[in-house]
């Protein structure tokens, strides 16, 4: 069955498109500088409800997942347009008030403008599209495509804890009457916090080789990673960091695996290193807390899992819409 990603790829094949492939297009500004733009589509009952959060969380998470796009790119970003479709049973709602009031709290701390958009109305479900552009010195966006053999692989954060806020939302756990613990794993799901500091960091002093966002999760993104620069991966199932409530969410570290391996919706940063720039990297205030998670291999287009004394090949494993 031909996935979202095959259908990327054939467009691309076929119409000959250069600009895709990353987590944003990079575009010429001027001399100095270049403007990446991402857009995101949000659908109601795919990628929110209603009963499981609220209308100033959804738009708060529309702005944060493209802005996690952007912080991919190592640019800071700048500007947004949002575009919203509602069930007239909606419209006659306080929705959009709750929405708007969302967005821009998280628009204000990053510092972004709202410069257009378009409100319509839809059938039956709420349909959100969010375009964000950023801007990066000239040729310093990072790209998917720089992976070498021998680069070590870094997250910003820690892994699983979204995926698991899912779970317990689906089992009917909601956050007003949730246990600590469990508030931490939902915040994680429903207020995803975008690392754009650490991708602007990363980016000015030139650490990663490639960088990616985790939103499909570990397994699919580092796999995108690998095809856009033609390489492999090996990881180590030991150094993958879970986010420390996994423990009282399962006590199964292979429960815990397969959260962080291909829950997604985590938003850190997975990006390459090159031994040379391992001694940078340590140097920055913002560096990752982890280690290597393992590394980059000639072997395109396999990525190996070791887990104990087992070595496995690892599928793509996270979301996918179809």
């Amino acid at each position: 069955m031909l996935t979202e990603f095959g259908f990327i790829e054939n467009l691309r094949a076929k119409y000959g498109f250069q600009k895709i492939g990353d987590d944003c297009a990079v575009l010429p500004k001027n001399a100095k500088t270049d403007t990446v733009v991402t857009t995101d589509l949000l659908v109601e009952d795919i990628d929110f409800r209603l009963d499981w959060t609220t209308p100033e969380l959804i738009g708060q998470k529309a702005l944060a997942v493209s802005l996690s796009d952007v912080a991919a790119m190592g640019a800071k970003p700048v500007w947004s347009m949002i575009s919203v479709g509602v069930p007239e049973r909606r419209w006659r709602s306080d929705f959009l008030s709750g929405f708007y009031r969302g967005w821009h709290r998280l628009a204000k701390k990053f510092d972004v403008e709202l410069v257009g958009g378009d409100v319509s109305r839809t059938p039956d479900r709420i349909v959100v599209d969010s375009i964000v552009a950023g801007e990066v010195k000239k040729g310093r966006a990072v790209l998917r495509s720089g992976a070498r053999p021998g680069d070590q692989i870094f997250v910003s954060g820690a892994l699983g804890g979204a995926a698991a806020g899912l779970r317990l939302l689906e089992q009917g756990v909601r956050i007003e009457t949730a246990a600590s613990w469990q508030k931490r794993l939902l915040e994680r799901q429903l207020t995803p916090t975008p690392r754009v500091a650490d991708g602007i960091e990363l980016a000015s002093n030139r650490i990663p080789s490639a960088m990616i966002d985790l939103s499909d999760g570990l397994s699919s993104d580092l796999a995108h990673l690998c095809r856009e620069s033609g390489v492999g991966a090996r990881i180590f199932a030991d150094r993958i960091p879970f986010h420390p409530k996994l423990k009282a969410f399962t006590r199964s570290f292979d429960e815990r695996l397969a959260l962080a391996l291909d829950g997604g919706e985590d938003f850190e940063l997975l990006y390459t290193v090159a031994p040379k720039k391992i001694l940078g990297l340590q140097k920055q205030a913002r560096k990752s807390s982890f280690g290597s998670l393992g590394e980059i291999t000639a072997n395109a287009g396999i990525i190996e899992l070791i887990n104990g004394d087992k070595t496995l090949i690892l599928e793509p494993g996270g979301f996918r819409h179809f």
